[in-house]
């Protein structure tokens, strides 16, 4: 018997009620120019017809194997551990249902992984444009090896880009916590936990186009501060905690701890590793909560 070799990749695609536009999605994952990945869709409790979509897909000769799984609502977080939990692969690549991969990304990402795997990183970020064709963020040196976090901090490049990651770092993390009732819970915990185990290198290269939603995560933010307040305290946490951050980035997100503490009823100085840096930014801490609470009332 011809033993098939085990694909490196997988992509994975965690989905709400979106049947409509997955269809972007798996288009370009038709028009591949190397076929060598799994794409698990995660499922999150939808109620339109996202199951009879993709088993009509699972039928085609596509020329790659398509994954479901179905799980109860949780936000996408939720869906990022249930993916980490099945996947098999050597690495990863989230790519979200509004979103979709140019035809060459993934032999990009196939090529680029074998000539850097052996650097000890803890994967590749590469770039998301725009459908009009914007790239998000300046441009990167190619090879480059940096921390994640040190990207986010730095202006050039703290918008969004694509991140693939190695799936045995993952699950050594996952999964990401999750408290009762709150959906958004922003997934960027995974891979700055990741991060602080190896750096990452730089892909001068588009792996993403990105469509964002009016429903999508990365809209009504202050709102999500509210109906999620524990989620985005403990990612306030993980932020002031960082390796390879600067004194700016620590200060910064003290104040946003304090102020997430309060709108989680929390008291700020059971929450902080720094109980000092905590009292001296208190003020300002408590004077953006007050900010953030009256644009959530402004929101209503």
């Amino acid at each position: 018997m011809v033993q098939v070799e085990k694909p490196y990749l997988t992509i994975f695609t965690p989905t709400y009620n979106r049947a409509d536009l997955l269809a972007h999605g798996y288009e370009a994952l038709c028009r591949q120019t190397s076929k060598d990945f799994v794409w698990l869709i995660i499922d999150d409790g939808s109620t339109d017809n996202t199951r009879e979509v993709v088993d009509q897909w699972k039928k085609e000769d596509n020329g790659f194997e398509i994954r479901y799984a179905y799980k109860e609502n949780g936000g996408l977080h939720t869906g990022y551990n249930k993916a980490i939990e099945l996947m098999d692969t050597e690495i990863c690549v989230c790519i979200d249902s509004d979103d979709w991969m140019p035809d060459d990304a993934v032999e990009i990402i196939l090529h680029s992984w074998n000539y850097y795997k052996d650097k000890s990183i803890a994967g590749m970020v590469g770039y998301d444009y725009t459908k009009d064709g914007k790239r998000l963020g300046e441009q990167m040196q190619e090879g480059l090896i940096r921390h994640y976090v040190a990207l986010k901090e730095d202006r050039r490049y703290c918008f969004d880009n694509k991140v693939v990651m190695r799936v045995d770092l993952l699950k050594s993390v996952a999964p990401q916590p999750s408290f009762n009732g709150e959906k958004n819970f922003n997934p960027i915990w995974m891979i700055l936990k990741i991060d602080q185990c190896l750096p990452f290198v730089l892909l001068d290269k588009t792996l993403c186009i990105v469509d964002y939603q009016s429903d999508g995560m990365a809209a009504n933010i202050i709102n999500q501060y509210f109906n999620s307040p524990n989620s985005f305290l403990e990612l306030r946490k993980l932020y002031v905690s960082l390796k390879y951050t600067s004194l700016k980035w620590k200060i910064r997100h003290h104040i946003h701890l304090i102020a997430q503490s309060l709108i989680a009823g929390k008291n700020a100085f059971k929450e902080t590793p720094n109980a000092i840096v905590t009292a001296i930014f208190y003020p300002l801490g408590f004077a953006l909560f007050k900010y953030m609470n009256y644009l959530h009332r402004k929101n209503q």
